[in-house]
């Protein structure tokens, strides 16, 4: 983490003592959040990210700041306060808090908002350039009316993620009640099948309980390559199996491909292997440069 965090209209010292443990929020993880990586300055996607969390927000029943610019001009405060000094400078992560103060049984003394907007940033995880996975039953309980949410209480998903390092494993497939594969712990997963109808590219529906990833859509919704076909279809681990590659997706790790999955047996490498990811990995980074460029040509504007 970096030196300064954001602390609602406030820039303050990481270890400074701001919050109080009367805020509902904190103590039962009633909030929601978002991670966004930050290329050169420009906060990637903010417009996604923002929908996504004020939209889980309305799920959630946390107070939400109204105002999107309101939000992002505080986030450029503190990316001006730590950025020059990242490694490499201007290129980072931040994570942004929206935490309900108010409600429940056990609100304790302390602020009168509604909510407190956090926020920090940190240098780019190096994550390796490939990742491999275990799988976890009944994880996911996709009819859930949270399904999809990125609230809080994620302990259960720092578990399963912390657990799969112990076992030499860098993160985990987490199943539904119906043992169909939803996501990672903390990335959405794909599986690329070649056949007579030509590439295809599958990832869980939303309704297998999967959060709504950002990276997923853009690879969904944006990034369109000829003779491939991007789309949702139910997966299963025999899916995996029978794959011809399988990647993940995630803010932080872009896409990052899959060499092994614990209990499963991939098919074995082949010369089409790793072909498919390439090409969207350079479709993916166009989007990132064109979009950066976007909002520099904007801010030229104003």
């Amino acid at each position: 983490m970096h030196r300064y965090l954001l602390h609602n209209d406030e820039i303050r010292d990481t270890g400074a003592q701001d919050l109080s443990a009367g805020q509902v929020g904190l103590l039962n993880g009633w909030g929601v959040f978002s991670t966004i990586r930050v290329y050169d300055g420009v906060m990637f996607e903010w417009e996604r990210h923002w929908d996504r969390m004020r939209l889980d927000a309305g799920r959630m029943r946390v107070p939400f700041p109204p105002d999107r610019d309101w939000l992002a001009q505080r986030l450029q405060r503190l990316m001006d306060a730590n950025l020059p000094h990242s490694n490499p400078p201007w290129n980072a992560t931040l994570r942004v808090a929206v935490i309900r103060n108010r409600g429940g049984m056990f609100e304790g003394p302390g602020p009168m908002r509604e909510f407190d907007v956090i926020a920090f940033t940190a240098d780019v995880n190096r994550w390796g350039s490939t990742v491999k996975l275990g799988l976890v039953p009944n994880a996911r309980y996709a009819a859930s009316e949270f399904a999809g949410t990125k609230n809080l209480s994620w302990s259960e998903n720092l578990t399963w993620y912390e657990r799969a390092h112990d076992q030499g494993l860098d993160e985990v497939v987490l199943l539904n009640e119906r043992g169909e594969i939803a996501e990672c712990t903390s990335a959405n997963i794909f599986a690329v099948v070649l056949n007579a109808q030509g590439k295809q590219v599958w990832t869980p529906p939303l309704d297998s309980g999967c959060l709504p990833g950002v990276t997923r859509a853009l690879l969904l919704e944006e990034i369109r390559i000829p003779g491939l076909q991007i789309g949702e279809k139910t997966l299963v681990p025999a899916d995996l199996e029978a794959a011809d590659e399988v990647f993940i997706t995630s803010t932080t790790r872009e896409l990052l491909p899959v060499v092994s999955v614990q209990g499963l047996n991939l098919r074995s490498q082949s010369i089409q292997n790793g072909k498919v990811l390439e090409e969207l990995r350079k479709a993916f980074k166009s989007c990132v440069e064109n979009y950066i460029a976007s909002r520099k040509r904007a801010d030229i504007i104003v």
